[in-house]
């Protein structure tokens, strides 16, 4: 008798069986993405994960909208680097077309396939013969959708079900992953704010007592000069801190 093997869940990495190497149960996507060095390499390990449990998948890419145009996240091992950039330019295919209508896009034979002539031709040169493209629920973007590429015909049609539900459980991982990932911009904008406004806070207060004028009357000093020099205020400021530390450093010496 066999033993039976859980498929790994991609939020998790793991299943009741997980792989050498994978991440347990308990672990986070927070522990994940600290582990991984970010989204960019846990989506590509997702990538990979789905060429490894969708039968007939050679290739994976995971494309979502942002700033109003689509873009590749993070693509498998042996993925043809043009693959989705050319419907990228030319606005069809079928990873396009999974994202923006929301419906999934499967074509067994590109060889036999009309409804994107120019990435067809384009797929066909790089080897790939079956395509099948998935939309992902993607929280705070327009479109989105996981790409699987197959070299042989109808290679992906007895995977769509394993396909299907994996893409259900990767849409959870990204929309996760670019919740910690935008939670972090937000956090490094804070602290760049706060860094900037004590540099400045720094400069006011050495002007203040080298000029002997009030904190009002140095910001717009401040102020003046950043705008003649064209320099931004905070870099004008840590400007003025540093030579300020350096002058009282040297006359130690």
């Amino acid at each position: 008798m066999t033993s039976q093997t859980t498929d790994p869940d991609p939020r998790t990495g793991s299943g009741s069986s997980p792989d050498p190497g994978s991440s347990p149960r308990t672990e986070t996507l927070e522990h994940a993405l600290a582990r991984t060095q970010g989204l960019d390499t846990l989506l590509r390990d997702l990538t990979d994960r789905a060429v490894q449990r969708v039968p007939g998948a050679d290739a994976c890419s995971v494309t979502v909208r942002r700033a109003d145009r689509l873009m590749t996240l993070a693509g498998s091992t042996g993925l043809p680097g043009g693959l989705d950039l050319r419907q990228y330019e030319n606005g069809s295919g079928p990873c396009v077309d999974a994202a923006e209508s929301g419906e999934a896009q499967y074509s067994p034979d590109l060889a036999a396939e009309t409804r994107w002539p120019p990435y067809t031709q384009y797929a066909l040169a790089t080897g790939v013969r079956c395509v099948l493209a998935l939309p992902l629920a993607v929280e705070g973007e327009t479109g989105a959708a996981l790409n699987l590429y197959g070299v042989e015909p109808g290679s992906l049609a007895p995977g769509r079900d394993a396909a299907r539900a994996f893409a259900e459980r990767a849409a959870d991982a990204v929309n996760e992953a670019l919740r910690i990932e935008r939670e972090r911009a937000s956090a490094s904008d804070v602290r760049t704010a706060l860094l900037s406004r004590s540099v400045i806070d720094q400069a006011v207060g050495m002007l203040m007592a080298r000029e002997r004028i009030d904190a009002h009357r140095a910001m717009e000093r401040l102020r003046r000069v950043s705008q003649d020099r064209n320099v931004k205020l905070r870099d004008l400021c840590a400007q003025v801190v540093a030579r300020a530390s350096g002058g009282a450093s040297h006359r130690r010496q």
